[in-house]
């Protein structure tokens, strides 16, 4: 069975598995991805803007309903999906597994560890973002800074990859095929756009980041508080979901062939 670490030390325990998840990712290729495909909705959402002055009169707002328009339906999940398979990528090979569920850690420590490194990135990835709408605006002639609310929207879709980086995690751990959950988050994430448009999207974990991100929108989708807190509810009930599901799979396997 796999191994559990006393209570006292766990803390210490944790930071030691985030350490040595840490250590897989050095000098990795997600890294690459990180900083390359976020490029391409930024690149498309600008030329859109600037190809459709006449109609995008709302400045920062407008640039930002177009490069969201692109990344968070089509790029934002799949990045998340292709984070979470690389994390799995050493456990599905050889005898790996075995190595996984007898390690003298506690499953929860483990997991959770590779969920956390995992929103390390998705972290830097919304950062990274956002550095490229800014440099998006200036390019395109626009004044000043971006709006202050943009930051509260990135933070916002950036609490909502924690449900789907949960959700990825899970798939690239019970489907060894690299490239399969990548798929599912994006045809997950296109599903998320039509479940947003009729009103759906708080019971679609794909629709959440473009909710939180306000994703080609000029006004604040989540203006009220009863629409946020339904938002948040939603994001929350997600995560734990897909976390307990995972964490029950784990303790209920012993080893993998």
């Amino acid at each position: 069975m796999p191994g559990h670490c006393p209570q006292k030390g766990s803390v210490i325990m944790l930071l030691r598995c985030i350490q040595a998840e840490n250590m897989k990712l050095k000098h990795s290729v997600i890294y690459l991805a990180f900083i390359a495909i976020p490029i391409i909705p930024a690149i498309m959402g600008t030329f859109n803007y600037l190809q459709n002055l006449e109609l995008l009169k709302s400045s920062w707002y407008s640039l930002w309903t177009q490069i969201t328009l692109f990344y968070a339906s089509f790029f934002y999940a799949p990045l998340i999906g292709i984070y979470c398979s690389y994390t799995w990528r050493l456990e599905h090979t050889h005898n790996n597994w075995n190595h996984f569920m007898s390690m003298p850690v506690s499953i929860v420590d483990s997991y959770l560890a590779k969920l956390l490194c995992i929103m390390k990135v998705t972290i830097l990835t919304q950062l990274w973002i956002s550095v490229l709408y800014f440099i998006g605006g200036k390019l395109a002639g626009l004044p000043g800074i971006f709006p202050p609310e943009i930051v509260f929207w990135l933070i916002r879709g950036t609490l909502a990859a924690a449900a789907i980086a949960s959700l990825q995690l899970l798939l690239s751990m019970v489907i060894r095929n690299f490239a399969i959950p990548i798929g599912i988050a994006l045809v997950g994430s296109i599903a998320g756009t039509l479940m947003t448009n009729a009103d759906l999207g708080n019971f679609w974990p794909y629709s959440l980041m473009m909710l939180g991100m306000n994703s080609n929108r000029n006004e604040n989708v989540l203006a009220s508080m009863s629409d946020t807190v339904s938002y948040f509810i939603s994001v929350i009930v997600f995560f734990l979901l897909f976390f307990g599901i995972a964490i029950w799979q784990l303790k209920t396997k012993d080893v993998r062939s």
